[in-house]
């Protein structure tokens, strides 16, 4: 308790009383995650200021543009098919990835590359993917998800500019991942360093602002089978040392499934899920900014041992998720709002959507879901699973517990969006 005590207070301090990488990166994440920057939302000014400011960010830690036309900038555009923007007026609107690169050192390695990237969007003003319900319309500053992870990729730039290794490393600031990582989808089929096979690994990091208990997950580790013996000899022994939590295959919610996809090794940095996460209490005030500069220290050693080993790495291949008829990959719509710090045994509700499927199903908050149809819900990826499964029009039986009774509703399974 002591410790959780004095971690809390570091991540509240002053800038100038922190050691002085903490009080970088909590300098970027309050940028980043200030009101002003709206959200950082597809289409609104705040996300062109954070792209800004994230391409000076790399200009002063001393990494190249590798952007279009010798620029930090990659430009897209929102697919207007994108099914989180199917029923929004985003298709088509103009957004950019920020990208940097440190050459490598070896003329015989400098063509492969070691990928890092974080997403620097979130949700602007509520809408599709909020948690909270009746938030439309307010800043969600998304200060964990994830101004945390953009602000370890400029710390990681600032430590290794002066020290490449024999590949190269390209830094990547994706945008439209909370529109179904359209940033790193684009990035690949266009990946500026031809062809894209010559990416020898991808490290994301997506939420890691939270670090508690010395918990650190490496999501992916299993998609290269020397991913866990490089992962634990590069945690630190003593008090330093991470709980480290290094398993399963790269797919996942994030922009390393994108390069998962086309079969290159992925490792997902992240210090889990909270109360706060997709809400409006999402603030820098809750984080804990010397967690983000360990953790920017650690993806940081394990880049430059990727850069620096020699030989390839052994890819291990894994099934797609299950997907929905239509492809997307997001699923039917139930409508309700999970609790995000977990609960035994299924998925408590904190509350369901207005007008939603599941509350013209009976579903009510403090209920535990246990069951969707066939799939056995034991937590929100098993939850998932079973929405993916299912297209919209779709009716489900849904199994919760609500107190010392055991219920069956029947829900008819929505659209997302609509």
């Amino acid at each position: 308790m002591l410790l959780a005590a004095l971690v809390h207070i570091l991540a509240l301090a002053p800038q100038d009383t922190l050691p002085p990488a903490a009080a970088r990166v909590l300098a970027d994440v309050r940028y980043l995650a200030d009101d002003a920057r709206e959200g950082r939302g597809v289409g609104t000014r705040g996300i062109e200021e954070a792209a800004r400011y994230i391409a000076d960010g790399f200009a002063q830690a001393g990494v190249a543009p590798a952007g279009t036309n010798h620029s930090f900038f990659q430009q897209f555009t929102v697919p207007p098919d994108a099914p989180a923007v199917l029923h929004t007026k985003l298709g088509g609107t103009a957004t950019r990835n920020v990208v940097a690169l440190l050459e490598g050192a070896s003329a015989e390695r400098r063509g492969e590359v070691v990928v890092i990237g974080a997403h620097y969007d979130h949700l602007g003003y509520g809408g599709f993917g909020a948690l909270d319900p009746d938030s439309d319309g307010h800043v969600h500053d998304g200060a964990d998800d994830n101004a945390s992870g953009v602000a370890a990729l400029l710390e990681i730039a600032r430590r290794l500019h002066s020290h490449p290794g024999a590949r190269t490393i390209v830094f990547i600031a994706f945008s439209g991942e909370e529109l179904g990582d359209l940033g790193s989808t684009y990035f690949v089929r266009h990946p500026l360093i031809e062809p894209v096979d010559s990416i020898y690994t991808m490290l994301n990091m997506d939420m890691v602002g939270r670090l508690r208990n010395e918990r650190l997950f490496a999501l992916g580790a299993a998609t290269a089978a020397e991913f866990p013996a490089i992962l634990d000899s590069l945690n630190a022994a003593g008090p330093d040392r991470f709980d480290l939590r290094a398993s399963g295959d790269g797919w996942g919610p994030s922009d390393h499934a994108s390069f998962f996809a086309v079969k290159r090794p992925v490792i997902e940095f992240f210090t889990g899920l909270h109360e706060d996460y997709h809400r409006t209490t999402d603030r820098w005030q809750k984080i804990n900014a010397p967690g983000i500069a360990r953790v920017a220290a650690y993806v940081a050693d394990v880049a430059t041992a990727l850069a620096n080993r020699p030989g390839t790495l052994t890819f291990v291949d894994a099934p797609a998720p299950k997907m929905t008829a239509g492809g997307s990959g997001y699923g039917a719509y139930l409508g309700t709002i999970p609790d995000l710090t977990g609960s035994p045994g299924g998925v408590l509700l904190t509350g369901v959507r207005a007008g939603s499927p599941a509350e013209a199903a009976g579903l009510k908050p403090g209920d535990i879901i246990t069951k969707i149809g066939v799939t056995v819900v034991a937590n929100l990826f098993d939850m998932t699973d079973a929405l993916r499964s299912h297209q919209p029009g779709d009716t489900v039986a849904v199994i919760v517990k609500r107190g010392d009774q055991t219920l069956e509703l029947r829900a008819v399974l929505g659209r997302r969006g609509s």
